[in-house]
């Protein structure tokens, strides 16, 4: 199941030996929020994976393990922006 969303922004939680890849070494970093694309849920793992966009502009697939809710914000468009510009 996909689906995409809107507005949900998340940070990184990276997980010491969770499920691969590892966000803080694929392009993330902990200091960022990012904006969820949407989410891959497949049938046969009770993970899920969020669709995110890196520092470099790269799509990765996230384990929801390492993932934290920041807000949900339908107003802002932005892929990312950093904890400390936190918009409320």
């Amino acid at each position: 199941m996909l689906w995409l969303e809107q507005g949900l922004y998340v940070r990184m939680q990276e997980l010491e030996n969770g499920p691969r890849p590892l966000p803080l070494q694929s392009g993330f970093n902990s200091e960022t929020a990012y904006r969820v694309l949407g989410c891959f849920n497949p049938s046969e793992t009770s993970d899920a994976y969020y669709i995110l966009a890196n520092d470099r502009d790269e799509i990765w697939f996230i384990c929801n393990r390492h993932i934290r809710v920041v807000e949900l914000n339908n107003d802002i468009k932005d892929f990312r922006y950093t904890l400390t510009a936190l918009r409320h």
